[in-house]
């Protein structure tokens, strides 16, 4: 059995500006369009982008059916911190803007 050496941490830098390189921007609205991702992993991938949302921006969201369950469980979550507009009510794709509020 041998024991390894414990890694060394990576020097720390200032990323409040930088991007990650990967050639996008994060100007526009962002539109998160969850008919394509599985039902299993739908929810908490929603609650994972909106955790990127910061006070005064907004996020569009694109659903199958009027997300109801989803905004109330936003509701419960985020202490009402999000707006819900919805912009395209159906019938075959619902798109909605959610604001963060706080």
């Amino acid at each position: 059995m041998t024991v390894s050496e414990p890694l060394s941490p990576l020097p720390v830098t200032d990323v409040s500006s930088a991007a990650c390189g990967c050639g996008c921007s994060d100007e526009g609205k962002p539109e998160l369009d969850v008919r394509t991702i599985p039902h299993a992993i739908r929810h908490a991938t929603v609650f994972g982008a909106l955790t990127a949302v910061p006070v005064g921006g907004s996020l569009r969201l694109v659903a199958p059916h009027d997300p109801k369950p989803l905004l109330a469980q936003v509701a419960e979550r985020e202490n009402g911190a999000f707006e819900v507009t919805y912009l395209v009510p159906g019938p075959d794709a619902w798109t909605l803007r959610l604001t963060r509020r706080s």
